[in-house]
């Protein structure tokens, strides 16, 4: 840790401050268990009431969870993080992938623009591991891969506030796609088409490529005899095997989908 003995007035606020640049800076990861508070007390120099304060105040901010003779947990590295988790964990799978798909269009359009070398190689190299996992059969590792590839297009965005902002969709987005792959049957949301838009540079295509990859997923998670909101050109067929317009069949054999 690299906490520091806190010197003048307003202990509370300064505990905070350092013990929130930990989370943020991710000296504690997100779901990492914190030092107990005799421990924090002594690095920090300041009393176990004052140390329990600052605990208390990042608590109920959303960044920190209390676990009842456990102890105390990263939840969120913002304030916004533990806002939108807080928000996100009422909403319905729906409402999730539309504002998803509204936040991967606009990177995958700015990603085209002001990606470099290095984006290019990340993303290709997460296209792969996310191919690779499909191919498999790994539902988890295709999940997580999966979320990888699209947050490393976010990423070549280099703007700070989406990428931060897409990241506390992360918890989120694993539970949706993990959903979706439940539903979904099929094979047929190519990702290559993603990145080859974004590695030409393309920002019309690549934001074309990843709207139509999100609205075959909310078409297929829209209520039954219900279609997804769309406000793109629909692809010209449907998924493979299913005739276009209708759900895959909810009793078929489950597998991990590309989203």
């Amino acid at each position: 840790m690299t906490l520091r003995t806190a010197r003048r007035a307003s202990l509370v606020e300064q505990v905070i401050d350092q013990l929130r640049e930990e989370i943020s800076s991710g000296g504690w990861a997100v779901g990492a268990k914190i030092p107990p508070e005799p421990v924090l007390s002594e690095s920090l120099g300041v009393g176990r009431n004052t140390v329990r304060e600052a605990v208390r105040a990042l608590t109920h901010a959303g960044l920190l969870e209390g676990r009842q003779g456990d102890g105390t947990y990263v939840r969120a590295t913002s304030e916004l993080s533990g806002a939108v988790r807080r928000r996100l964990q009422t909403a319905e799978l729906i409402e999730i992938l539309e504002v998803r798909r509204g936040l991967e269009v606009e990177a995958a359009r700015l990603a085209a623009t002001r990606r470099t070398p290095a984006d290019i190689e990340a993303i290709g190299a997460a296209l792969a591991r996310r191919d690779a996992a499909w191919a498999a059969g790994d539902h988890g590792a295709f999940v997580e891969a999966d979320l990888e590839f699209h947050l490393t297009v976010v990423e070549a965005t280099h703007n700070q506030v989406l990428t931060e902002l897409y990241r506390d969709f992360g918890m989120v987005l694993r539970a949706s796609i993990g959903a979706a792959g439940a539903l979904l049957e099929y094979s047929g949301i190519p990702h290559d088409t993603i990145a080859n838009a974004i590695e030409a540079g393309d920002a019309t295509a690549a934001a074309e490529a990843t709207h139509s990859c999100l609205d075959q997923i909310l078409r297929s998670t829209a209520p039954s005899g219900g279609t997804a909101p769309s406000t793109g050109t629909e692809p010209s067929g449907g998924a493979a095997g299913v005739p276009r317009g209708q759900a895959p069949a909810a009793d078929g054999p489950e597998s991990p989908a590309p989203v």
